[in-house]
């Protein structure tokens, strides 16, 4: 059986035209059939998918109709899933298996999802191009010579190459939102707090959410409205308001709706075709009502700086577990215990890893706490009033995802510095812990070759407005179809 477009999985499900196990065996055969080429798979479960698909299949011929009965999903490879291997794409944790559930995917489980595969990630979550995992990098599904962003460069593309309607990713800095603009895939990172990380990897914890991803608004709602909810595993969770409106969710009426363009985002820093195919898309929600209001973000050029300093702070206390006396990889050869840590974690650890606990632990060195790692705290105070003052006046915000379109592997690995500026438009609403979505936007032909590549749009909500946000991109999407173009491969 040959199933149309992703999108089109959930309708045929629910008229009955297709079974659960139906979605899950076609999953499995766009994975057996393109993963030489794409490498988004870290281990995929498909025995397990089986078993949980024919319980779904149950569970709808016996009137079920929730948002993600019967929906297969892929979870990165640093969600905790109960006898799944976990790598968090590092080799530190080679051979790693899950004891027990993250309470997002205890929720998937209990809404009558299945988890089909773990998929691959920049090791620990740190990269912006998904170059930097132990088992190779994933490439773009629109141009496998190019990079898919990262570090959710496995959760996306599985939406992209339509492996999975929905899937789940984090975003610490735009971990979702910078693949999905690489890849044409609606990706969201939610305000900070209201889905539980407790069973997710930390890298920098006053940072990183669990990012929803999926092949539109509409399937992102879905999602989102069965991993909502207070956990008392999370002392920094909290409600939603107004989650029951996520599914199904409703266009929102852009008349009179006030959206605002940072001027900060629009220097001379982005691609002129990137900004052909934005300008387009502002156009676009001129036509559906809305009004397109000038704005300042003054702090925005300390945000980039603000971000990393916090970061790689966080990420060295947060990776100091892994060290090989308690699980994962321990090197085979040391002296002493002091010997064995050490030697386990440079063997064990790759390059980008080791440059950000080293920097992070100079952050946090006891000479130079004040200097780096206090003064970004009060900077990220600024730039998050920044924001606020912004909220007084519009309803939302518009910017690129990206300054670029996704880039040559290869091209950027070797420079930090000019890897670390792709996450220049959305470290800023990380700090601030708001709701953005990434979605697409349009394509960018390339010169002299038949190739487009993607090119998404960020729009960023005041805290706790998630719900309007999906409503606001789903009313776009219903009126510009870019989403449901698809990649030749």
């Amino acid at each position: 059986m040959t199933l149309p477009h992703s999108t089109q999985w959930r309708t045929l499900l629910q008229k009955g035209d297709v079974s659960s196990r139906d979605l899950v065996e076609e999953s499995f055969k766009k994975i057996r059939e393109f993963e030489p080429k794409l490498n988004a798979i870290i281990s995929h479960y498909y025995e397990e998918s089986i078993e949980l698909s024919l319980k779904s299949d149950r569970r709808i011929k016996s009137g079920d109709r929730g948002a993600m009965v019967g929906l297969p999903i892929a979870l990165k490879d640093n969600f905790n899933w109960s006898g799944s291997l976990m790598t968090c794409g590092s080799k530190i944790l080679k051979g790693f298996t899950s004891h027990y559930n993250a309470t997002v995917v205890d929720k998937l489980l209990r809404a009558g999802s299945i988890p089909i595969a773990k998929a691959n990630m920049d090791e620990f979550a740190m990269g912006s191009s998904g170059e930097f995992s132990a088992y190779g990098p994933t490439l773009n599904p629109w141009d496998t010579q190019r990079v898919s962003g990262g570090s959710s460069s496995g959760s996306i593309v599985s939406v992209a190459a339509q492996y999975v309607v929905s899937s789940l990713g984090s975003d610490t800095g735009g971990s979702v939102r910078l693949p999905g603009s690489f890849c044409n895939v609606t990706a969201m990172r939610p305000t900070y707090g209201i889905l539980s990380r407790y069973g997710l990897t930390s890298m920098a914890s006053s940072l990183d959410v669990v990012g929803p991803c999926a092949s539109s608004a509409f399937e992102v709602g879905a999602l989102l409205s069965v991993l909502v909810g207070q956990d008392a595993k999370d002392s920094t969770s909290i409600e939603l308001p107004k989650c029951e409106s996520l599914y199904p969710l409703k266009p929102l009426d852009l008349r009179g709706i006030r959206v605002g363009l940072p001027r900060e985002y629009f220097t001379d820093g982005i691609d002129p075709s990137v900004r052909k195919v934005i300008e387009k898309s502002i156009d676009e929600f001129k036509s559906m009502g809305a009004s397109m209001i000038p704005i300042s973000l003054p702090h925005t050029a300390y945000a980039i700086d603000t971000y990393y300093l916090i970061c790689v702070s966080e990420v060295s206390s947060n990776l100091a577990r892994f060290d090989g006396i308690r699980f994962g990889y321990r090197t085979s050869k040391s002296e002493n215990l002091i010997d064995l840590i050490a030697k386990t974690r440079d063997e064990g650890f790759g390059e980008e890893a080791k440059r950000r606990i080293l920097l992070g632990a100079f952050c946090l060195n006891q000479g130079h706490v004040d200097e780096y790692y206090h003064r970004a705290l009060r900077a990220r105070n600024l730039i998050t009033q920044d924001f606020n003052k912004a909220f007084q006046e519009v309803d939302f915000l518009l910017t690129p995802v990206s300054p670029s379109v996704a880039f040559p592997l290869g091209s950027k690995s070797k420079d930090p510095a000019e890897m670390y500026l792709s996450d220049v438009y959305s470290a800023a609403t990380s700090l601030s812990g708001l709701p953005c979505l990434s979605i697409p936007g349009g394509f960018v032909q390339l010169p002299n070759s038949p190739v487009r590549l993607p090119v998404g749009i960020q729009l960023i909500a005041p805290a706790l407005s998630d719900v309007k946000l999906l409503e606001l991109a789903h009313a776009f999407q219903l009126s510009n179809t870019h989403h449901l173009t698809q990649p030749v491969l």
